[in-house]
């Protein structure tokens, strides 16, 4: 090896977070609360630090070995839609946390392909990101559930942690954090609520039938019938995308022959969108004619008028957690572990706006 060559590796090992702090006789934590100006440091001690970042150059070289996929510095994030406010949300919270504590956010977009979300874990695993955040429902197969299995136990292996934000657990023995919301019961109080209101025709609208998001919000929506004492009918029931063009077409064709339901429980705030959409278009009016409600509380749900009932889910807060639960911000790179599984569940709870009604007396099933 050249002494050019060994010169480089040198300065390449020199510039770490322990030695900077070493070179200013401060901790780690010190050293990257410098660096993120996110706590109150003495004016001294930062002078001292920022001294010995800039002879080790240590902020140059930290950055290019992350880009180059050699450092632990980053978060990867996989979502389905980067464009879709859910998963937006979502990874504003992860990628502002993420740089809170010193770390580089990798997004990667699935477009819903399972395939390409579990190749998008071996990439990150291969770009030796500390923490691989998994967005939004899961696909309910147990091939898929082994697949993934596999890769948390080799991403904790490699001394990285897969975190699940918005699935379920792959189970307690499995090396993954969870943090969760309550999605089930959101959808539960929505239809209740419906229900209370009068409504015994509520037509649920969106969601890919076979993802573990939709079958939850099914879940609370059958419950909330039973608890009540109003038989389900599952030709009430229309699956498809979490999609305004979804919402769109499927009510455009629900309403060619006369709406049978009295209220609409849209998968999410986008199909809502889409849905009343149609309702416009086809003369009815909400909610005097329909009531409708959504589901995650984005922007559009204010937009809307009449502005929509809908479920609130604290997106950017799991997001923040996510990173949180697995790569606390005072912790020295070596010192570090990945976290023990286990749920960590954020609430959910109704926003009540302008959208639903009473159902009309000549409507009421």
């Amino acid at each position: 090896m050249s002494g050019s060559a060994r010169q480089t590796e040198g300065e390449s090992r020199r510039a770490t977070i322990r030695d900077v702090a070493a070179r200013a006789g401060v901790s780690t934590a010190t050293v990257s609360r410098v660096l993120n100006r996110n706590y109150p440091v003495a004016q001294s001690t930062r002078d001292g630090v920022e001294a010995a970042i800039k002879e080790l150059g240590y902020v140059v070289n930290a950055h290019a070995r992350a880009l180059a996929g050699s450092s632990n510095r980053t978060v990867g994030i996989i979502v389905s839609e980067i464009v879709d406010p859910f998963f937006a949300y979502i990874a504003r919270g992860v990628e502002r946390e993420a740089a809170r504590t010193g770390r580089l956010c990798l997004v990667c977009c699935t477009q819903g392909d399972a395939r390409r979300e579990l190749a998008f874990v071996d990439l990150l695993n291969e770009q030796r990101a500390d923490v691989v955040v998994l967005v939004g429902g899961s696909v309910v197969d147990r091939a898929y559930t082994a697949e993934l299995t596999r890769r948390a136990e080799e991403l904790n292996a490699g001394g990285s942690s897969l975190v699940l934000c918005g699935r379920p657990s792959l189970g307690g023995r499995v090396p993954a954090a969870v943090v969760e919301y309550d999605n089930e019961g959101g959808a539960f109080a929505v239809t209740d609520y419906l229900l209370t209101q009068g409504h015994r025709r509520i037509l649920y609208l969106g969601g890919p039938p076979a993802v573990s998001t939709t079958l939850d919000r099914l879940a609370g929506y059958r419950r909330a019938l039973e608890l009540r004492g109003v038989p389900f009918d599952g030709a009430l029931v229309h699956t498809g995308a979490f999609s305004r063009g979804f919402g769109h077409r499927r009510m455009t064709e629900l309403l060619a022959d006369g709406p049978d339901f009295t209220a609409v429980f849209a998968a999410n705030d986008i199909v809502a969108a889409g849905a009343a959409q149609a309702l416009e278009e086809a003369g009815v009016r909400i909610p005097e004619d329909v009531s409708l409600v959504g589901y995650d509380d984005v922007p559009v749900a204010q937009e809307m008028r009449p502005r929509l009932t809908t479920v609130h889910i604290p997106l950017e807060e799991m997001g923040r957690q996510a990173v949180r639960l697995a790569a606390p911000a005072d912790e020295d790179d070596d010192a570090w572990q990945a976290p023990a599984s286990g749920p960590h569940r954020l609430g959910t709870h109704i926003v009540v706006r302008d959208s639903v009604a009473p159902p009309r007396p000549s409507r009421r099933g």
